[in-house]
């Protein structure tokens, strides 16, 4: 093994360490639903690279939604295989099995999902089923713009974590009320609307496509130290206003 591999598998074992210690800290935590699962994705994406992005799919009853991503192209993808009611992220939600595409073009299990993924540039994608409790079952969702990401090693890592991620966030849910459940799932998405329009207003103003204007809104969230959902709210009110 060469020095710089042995730096890599150094830094993504560090990296992990990390992130398992603060998923245990979230699932003994008393944050809102939202934040864990945003944190989730975050903590995901750190652990399996710059590469890959994260989204989260849950699904309570026959409502599945997306409360949280890294991006906004993921939440896409994630809403096309709504749409249609069939897609890895659906089947290892529900089945409880590993869903994974080594080549999207190639694979012809899913082919709505395969032609949303190959025209957003996805390469290959894993949904690892969250162990999630109760009415709740969830599927955590990574996808590659490369291929060869996802090897043995890469996925008993993202396995690992997400019996993390299901024990933090059945957690949570475990101590809300039905009433608070869909109260936190609605402030989900009622934060991701406001995204929507943020995003919107800085598409028109800049010029830009939705992935730059995406990104502006990141840049902004880390440079002002504000929640995402927060600096939109600013961008809208100022318009609005």
């Amino acid at each position: 093994m060469s020095e710089a591999d042995q730096m890599s598998e150094s830094s993504i074992s560090d990296d992990s360490a990390a992130a398992f210690a603060e998923l245990s800290t979230l699932a003994v935590s008393a944050r809102p639903l939202a934040e864990v699962l945003q944190r989730t994705t975050e903590l995901t994406r750190a652990v399996m690279g710059p590469s890959v992005e994260v989204s989260v799919t849950l699904i309570d009853g026959d409502a599945a939604t997306t409360p949280a991503a890294t991006c906004e192209w993921t939440l896409t993808l994630d809403e096309t295989q709504y749409a249609y009611g069939h897609g890895p992220c659906l089947d290892a939600a529900r089945a409880g099995h590993l869903a994974l595409i080594a080549d999207v073009a190639g694979d012809g299990r899913w082919p709505a999902f395969a032609e949303a993924a190959v025209r957003a540039g996805v390469i290959s994608m894993a949904s690892v089923p969250l162990p999630v409790q109760r009415h709740v079952v969830g599927a955590l969702n990574l996808y590659a713009r490369q291929s060869g990401i996802f090897d043995a090693d890469r996925m008993q890592l993202a396995e690992q974590f997400a019996s993390y991620a299901g024990v933090a966030i059945g957690h949570t849910a475990l101590y809300l009320t039905s009433a608070r459940l869909a109260a936190q799932m609605h402030e989900a998405m009622a934060s991701r609307a406001v995204i929507e329009q943020a995003k919107g207003i800085l598409m028109a103003v800049h010029h830009c496509d939705e992935d730059a204007a995406f990104a502006r809104l990141v840049r902004a969230s880390q440079r002002d130290h504000q929640k995402l959902r927060e600096v939109a709210r600013d961008i809208v009110r100022r318009v609005v206003g």
